[in-house]
Parts: C-alpha cells; sequence; structure tokens
C-alpha cells in the first residue's frame, strides 16, 4: 500500500509528490520549489526519505533539489538524456526568466534507464517517455496502480514540445505506447494540475483523438 502526497510548489504550481509505503520510507518526485516545506512536510510524517526521482530537468521540476538532497543526505535519479541540465541554466530553462534565480544543482549520483528499479522497499517501473524533453520519463507503481508521469500527459492536454529537445510526434508515440497501454484502473498523477486516467484520455483528450 502506498501513499501519494501532492504540493503544487512555486510560481508554475509544479507538482511535487511524496510517496510514502508501509516502511514509512518515502520518495521525493520533482522537488520543484519551496524546498523549506517539502522538507517540513515530510518530517511531519515521520516518513525516511531515500531518493529524488526527477521526471525530467526543466528548472520547475528542480529548484529545490539541492535543498532537499543535502538535508536528507539521499541521492538524485534523472534520465542520463538531461543529466547537463540539473546544472545548467540555459538547459533547464531558468535563465529565459529573469525574474526567478537561475537553477543550478550538483550532478545526480544515477541515471535512471527504462525498467524495473527497486530503491528501499519501493518496487517500480521506469518508463522512458520523451517528447516534451528528450530525458522525460515515467515512473509507474503497478501494484498501487500509480503512474507519476511529469510533463508528458495532462488531464485534457499534452506537454508542450517547443522547448529544447521537444518533438510532438516523439511525444505522442510516448503516450500511446508508455501510458495509454496502462490498465483502466491507474490513476495518472501529472506535473501540473489534476490526476487523469488512461480511459479518460483516451476517450476524451482533445490531442490523442485519431492517434
Amino acid at each position: 500500500m502506498l501513499e501519494i502526497h501532492t504540493y503544487p510548489l512555486g510560481p508554475i504550481q509544479t507538482n511535487c509528490y511524496v510517496i510514502v509505503n508501509r516502511e514509512k520510507e518515502c520518495l521525493v518526485i520533482d522537488p520543484g520549489e519551496e524546498g523549506d516545506r517539502i522538507i517540513a512536510e515530510i518530517e511531519g510524517m515521520n516518513s525516511k526519505p531515500v531518493a529524488i526521482l526527477l521526471t525530467h530537468a526543466h528548472f520547475d521540476h528542480i529548484g529545490a533539489v539541492d535543498r532537499v538532497r543535502n538535508h536528507f543526505d539521499i541521492p538524485v535519479y534523472i534520465h542520463e538524456a538531461e543529466q547537463e541540465w540539473l546544472g545548467n541554466p540555459d538547459l533547464n530553462g531558468s535563465s529565459k526568466y529573469p525574474s526567478i534565480s537561475q537553477v543550478k544543482n550538483k550532478a545526480a549520483d544515477y541515471f535512471l534507464v527504462e525498467g524495473d528499479l527497486q530503491i528501499g522497499a519501493f518496487q517500480l517501473e521506469v518508463r522512458h517517455t520523451p517528447g516534451h524533453s528528450p530525458g522525460s520519463v515515467s515512473f509507474i507503481f503497478k501494484d498501487a496502480e500509480i503512474a507519476v508521469v511529469g510533463d508528458t500527459l495532462f488531464r485534457g492536454s499534452i506537454g508542450r514540445t517547443d522547448l529544447r529537445g521537444g518533438d510532438m510526434n516523439t511525444l505522442l508515440q510516448s503516450i500511446h505506447d508508455k501510458l495509454l497501454t496502462l490498465d483502466d484502473e491507474f490513476v495518472i498523477y501529472p506535473g501540473h494540475g489534476p490526476s487523469t486516467t488512461p480511459e479518460e484520455e483516451q476517450d476524451m483528450n482533445p490531442f490523442l483523438n485519431g492517434f
């Protein structure tokens, strides 16, 4: 049994997810901003963080990585295609916005590859879902029927493809092959906005009709 806690953070209200298992371990997914709030929430749960997982490395998903990593002394996982983005504001996009601080994090500790992954007592599947960005991944928790998908798919929409490394055809293929193939009972948790399901998006998402 897993508990998933959602925290919309920062000026773009990027969803940070904290997933807690029976052993009171937790995974932190996409700590994009407000690091002190994330830390306080985790400590309030009396939970033990074991890792930070990143769906991709756009600035609004990684802004609090080092704050959370350093506080709990935990490793960071990212897809190899975006390993340089963590510390490079031109790649992660933060340099485009003078009103926000440029995001510069230390290098990741581990690279994500497609397939099964075990961290502590967590068992999950990593699916490479490029299109929004070249290193976008989705995290599939099969037993709990949960999928955390970053900015690949939203309720009634899809991720933008006009940023570095984005490609519409690649994104649609990722959604079709890696997310819509999940069982209808799965709950999809996106990088922004409310959760959804594969069935709902297959039926109602205007970007996917006819694909």
